[in-house]
């Protein structure tokens, strides 16, 4: 009995003869690998059984395995968003629709971190956690230089800069903005005001690449890609409550469940304890006392004023 192939897969076959033979490539050979590969299991896909074995306590405390477990989780969705931000900034000439389907889901993903972190406030035993996190040191969530890389990606440089800098600084280079960076502050030694071995681990290790990824971004950050609509696009209702979404979840809500996380466990009445690595973290968190905004120019003054006052 003779079977034939349908037009369709002749088709096709002709489609992949065609791509093959422009890269020089020999269709049949390919054809062979595909015949003798082995079916793709999906714990082989998505590399389970390393994703799996990514934890390694450093105490005989449980709970320490919940920390490492969500932090690793956290950094998955700070990709996610990063990769949002990235579409935007690679789009030539970016539709409306287009931007606020990308800001649709970093809302998504922020949302999926602050309604999770109840992990962090009530899912760890705080004596434990109080406990472990002697033996973490000086390594900090501070360190996260993904969620530094969604800060730079998302506005202009100088909005990130520490609040009573930003008029002075507003004309200066990109490394003196840098040098000023908000988030320094938060890595101060409580008693001295010098950098803490966190800050200065984290800068030796990410500052040229921040430097790059600021000078790669200046003109298309989400910020800039806004201000590059047209008037009428910049007016959409449906884009500036997506942005203004996106600007209280990023620097007003999610700062605020890290606050409350450390008023949870490191609160200790008569005396305060230090967050791990030394950061200053009662004047860092709280977003009121750093008034970041990645679209100031989407905030009426009184919003600006109250900002962060949760």
């Amino acid at each position: 009995m003779q079977n034939h192939l349908s037009e369709d897969l002749v088709e096709k076959l002709r489609k992949l003869e065609k791509k093959f033979d422009t890269m020089g490539q020999d269709l049949n050979s390919y054809l062979d690998g595909l015949l003798y590969a082995d079916y793709l299991t999906y714990w082989d896909y998505v590399h389970l059984d390393v994703l799996l074995n990514l934890q390694t306590p450093r105490t005989p405390f449980k709970d320490e395995t919940i920390f490492i477990l969500y932090h690793q989780i956290t950094e998955l969705y700070f990709k996610l968003i990063l990769h949002a931000i990235q579409r935007v900034a690679e789009t030539h000439k970016i539709q409306v629709d287009e931007l606020i389907v990308q800001l649709d889901r970093m809302n998504s993903y922020f949302d999926a971190l602050i309604n999770s972190f109840h992990i962090m406030i009530d899912g760890m035993d705080k004596e434990q956690f109080l406990k472990f996190r002697m033996s973490l040191l000086p390594a900090s969530g501070f360190q996260s230089a993904q969620y530094r890389k969604i800060e730079i990606c998302s506005t202009s440089l100088i909005n990130l800069v520490a609040k009573g800098k930003r008029e002075e600084l507003q004309d200066a280079s990109l490394e003196t903005h840098y040098d000023h960076l908000y988030w320094k502050r938060g890595a101060t030694e409580l008693a001295t005001g010098k950098k803490t071995l966190t800050l200065r681990q984290f800068e030796m290790k990410y500052r040229e690449e921040f430097l790059d990824l600021s000078e790669k971004y200046k003109d298309k950050n989400i910020s800039s890609v806004y201000e590059s609509l047209t008037r009428e696009e910049q007016a959409d209702a449906r884009l500036i409550e997506c942005l203004r979404t996106y600007d209280q979840k990023a620097n007003v809500l999610w700062p605020m469940m890290h606050y409350r996380s450390a008023a949870r466990y490191l609160n200790k009445h008569p005396e305060e304890i230090a967050a791990t690595g030394g950061t200053n973290w009662q004047k860092y968190l709280p977003p009121h006392f750093q008034a970041i905004m990645f679209f100031p120019q989407l905030w009426k003054d009184e919003e600006i004023e109250q900002w962060g006052k949760v």
